[in-house]
């Protein structure tokens, strides 16, 4: 059975954990090798823990879903970032931040849950104009989010993914998707 919850702040490691091993799966190919081979989860769970993201005053709401106590997947919504800036919101749209189901996962239905959880606390806070941010190259990614309803709206932006050994940023296209809710 699926549990669809709140993030809490003992999560982190569990969170962090899903989301190295997604990006490892899902931008294998998009991203170099060397990126993804040195991901640490133990990074990224306190990257979580200082930003606070399980903290219920955050401007963004972390959902998990689990099954069997596990954590299998989250999203993150909120309100949206201008120009993906944290510190900068524009409370006019809604955004999901994050969408991430573990790999051994994929095609359950776990991904569809959480669009389902998200969309649903975005509405209930009053949004009804969504955006979120997608790379180009992750078709399968695009497509799950076009099965939901949503569309490119033709904005694009550049991810800088950086890299080791003095080399310059890599810049990754990202294409904005949007949706009208209710």
């Amino acid at each position: 059975m699926l549990t669809i919850r709140p993030e809490e702040p003992a999560d982190a490691e569990a969170v962090a954990s899903v989301h190295v091993r997604t990006w490892q799966a899902g931008y294998a190919g998009i991203m170099p090798d060397e990126v993804l081979a040195r991901l640490n989860v133990q990074a990224w769970a306190q990257r979580r823990r200082d930003i606070g993201t399980a903290d219920p005053e955050h401007p963004f709401t972390t959902l998990l879903a689990e099954r069997d106590d596990t954590v299998i997947g989250f999203t993150t919504f909120g309100p949206y970032r201008n120009n993906q800036d944290r510190d900068d919101l524009d409370h006019t749209y809604g955004e999901i931040l994050t969408m991430y189901v573990d790999p051994a996962h994929w095609g359950t239905g776990v991904g569809r849950d959480l669009m389902v959880a998200g969309l649903t606390g975005l509405t209930e806070r009053g949004w009804r104009d969504i955006r979120l941010w997608v790379l180009a190259e992750n078709e399968r990614a695009r497509r799950f989010y076009e099965r939901a309803g949503l569309v490119t709206d033709g904005e694009q932006s550049t991810y800088e993914l950086h890299r080791t050994g003095g080399r310059p940023p890599l810049g990754l296209v990202e294409l904005r998707y949007a949706a009208r809710l209710g």
